[in-house]
């Protein structure tokens, strides 16, 4: 086939996988006539990913590194790698081998269909019974609270033209979600459904309290839900608020002559006071994230590139 191909893989300590996956690519492309590149993108590894890398690049051009100065976040490193990667298509996935190289071949053909995006969906998670019951909450919160729709059992594997790259890569936001900027771009989608494998080594780096840190900054970024709802608790318990002061009118004068004590409005300000502060924080947030974007700082920053011209 006349198009090429660019794998970009974010890595953060693989040293255990990284020969692996890049020989059960080279068997699976090797099946096909097409030009690719592995690009990787090393998110501040202090292990051995890098030097593993760099002895494989030595040995084939196709293999491409992007060594970032610090760690800088999955969402950053990936954006890196598509803004580096030359390919008509495009590749995400983690190395893994969760999802199998060999699925490279079935994303292929899907997106030749016409396909601008073609997101990979797990037919069966192969995880600890824990995190998939993580998981399942992390996507439902996402779901429920943000409104994109975001395909079930989503795996890291996907897929994407040239053209949908180039329209991703206009997104400049410094609060990045990349599930939520790949929804928001459109265009032609479609999914197909994967075998997924137990990890070839290690453990998952993407633990609940990070799941959780991007949900809500999912949430944030991509729904005024939280200040929504703000509003609509504080129009409540003013209404609650003045309909008790109406009732306590109405005993203090009718009905019962009764001592108002310091007990109960020691709690009403502590209640009041919680309050007050909890809408505070989260318009704050979004105070805190307006900052952010204004000083418009370059979302990663490389310290060291291995087979890429940037000249090209």
């Amino acid at each position: 086939m006349d198009k090429t191909l660019s794998l970009v893989v974010p890595v953060y300590f693989e040293e255990a996988v990284i020969s692996r996956f890049i020989l059960e690519v080279a068997e699976a492309l090797n099946e096909i006539d097409i030009v690719y590149e592995i690009v990787f993108i090393d998110d501040g590894s202090t292990d051995n990913t890098v030097g593993l890398i760099k002895k494989e690049a030595k040995k084939n051009t196709a293999i491409k590194l992007i060594e970032l100065s610090y760690n800088h976040g999955k969402q950053a490193a990936l954006t890196a790698g598509i803004t580096y990667a030359k390919g008509d298509y495009l590749l995400y996935m983690d190395p893994d081998l969760q999802d199998p190289p060999k699925e490279i071949i079935r994303f292929i053909t899907e997106i030749e269909k016409g396909y601008d995006l073609v997101f990979g969906v797990r037919k069966e998670k192969k995880d600890t019974f824990i995190n998939s019951i993580f998981s399942k909450i992390f996507w439902s919160v996402l779901r429920r609270f943000t409104g994109l729709k975001i395909p079930k059992g989503l795996a890291v594997m996907r897929i994407f033209n040239r053209k949908f790259a180039n329209k991703f890569l206009e997104y400049k936001e410094q609060n990045r979600f990349i599930e939520g900027i790949f929804m928001h771009i459109g265009m032609k989608q479609t999914s197909i459904k994967i075998e997924q494998r137990e990890r070839f080594a290690g453990t998952s780096k993407f633990n609940f309290k990070r799941k959780m840190n991007l949900a809500f900054d999912a949430i944030f970024d991509f729904s005024e839900l939280p200040l929504k709802f703000a509003v609509k608790l504080g129009s409540f318990l003013i209404f609650i608020g003045v309909l008790l002061l109406l009732v306590l009118i109405f005993l203090k004068l009718y009905l019962i002559n009764f001592q108002s004590g310091w007990p109960s409005l020691i709690g009403a300000l502590i209640v009041a006071t919680g309050l007050q502060l909890f809408f505070i924080g989260i318009a704050a947030l979004y105070i805190g994230k307006i900052y952010k974007e204004s000083k418009s700082r370059p979302l990663f920053s490389v310290l060291e590139l291995t087979n890429i011209d940037t000249k090209e």
